[in-house]
């Protein structure tokens, strides 16, 4: 039986959607998109809707939604919230219909949308998504939402401990030096993620903004069985 096909993509800029159609491709924006969007469908949200531009976001606050949007790490005026996972608790989003606005992750999870299938990924639900991604019986784009249109580092270490774990499987094989690298990297991250973790640009841009009090919950694995996936461009939990 030939092997599934596994690559990486460290950077919105690099990503090549013509070549995605017949594979899953998995989000990664772990400080703080994707990891928020993880705790916010453990906490019971019927639906998110990510929305690139602040002006639609603006709509459907008019239209009576509640609405998570951030630039740069800081809550729009407009919004009720902004993207930390801490945001997203059960009394705020269970049964709800959030929309969905922030400066990386809600651009690549409309850039990726005319692939074949698309899932978020994060630490949080790192076991469950291994095992949604292994029932497919697809080949996996590993998406790192990056910064800005960079290689970050974040990223690239969930990348690879996704990787890893369906390399594990023996149902995978890559020939892509990005996925090869991302392994590489987690495995000298993995023995200190916390503190591999510290040399991330990101991580002192969160420090100068008073915004990492959120970053050990995102380093966080197993928190959620949950795997939220795209459907007509709504993010939705995999097993509705």
């Amino acid at each position: 039986m030939a092997k599934r096909k596994l690559e990486t993509c460290f950077s919105p800029a690099l990503y090549q959607s013509e070549e995605q159609s017949n594979s899953i491709v998995i989000i990664i924006d772990i400080l703080r998109a994707s990891s928020a969007i993880c705790t916010a469908f453990a906490n019971g949200v019927s639906a998110i809707i990510p929305v690139g531009e602040i002006s639609e976001a603006k709509e459907y606050k008019a239209r009576g939604f509640l609405v998570a949007a951030e630039r740069d790490g800081f809550v729009l005026d407009f919004a009720d919230f902004g993207n930390s996972p801490f945001n997203f608790t059960k009394d705020k989003v269970e049964g709800k219909i959030i929309v969905y606005s922030t400066t990386n992750g809600t651009g690549i999870i409309n850039l990726a949308s005319s692939a074949y299938k698309v899932a978020i990924g994060s630490f949080l639900n790192i076991g469950a998504l291994a095992k949604w991604i292994l029932s497919q019986d697809r080949d996996v784009l590993l998406f790192c939402a990056g910064w800005k249109n960079k290689f970050n580092i974040e990223d690239t270490v969930c990348a690879g401990a996704i990787a890893e774990r369906l390399m594990e499987s023996n149902l995978y094989s890559t020939i892509c030096d990005s996925t090869l690298a991302a392994i590489d990297l987690w495995s000298i991250a993995n023995p200190d993620l916390r503190g591999y973790i510290e040399k991330a640009a990101q991580r002192n841009r969160l420090r100068e903004k008073k915004l990492d009090d959120c970053i050990d919950f995102c380093l966080t694995s197993e928190f959620t069985e949950k795997v939220p996936v795209i459907k007509n461009g709504i993010l939705v939990d995999n097993l509705l």
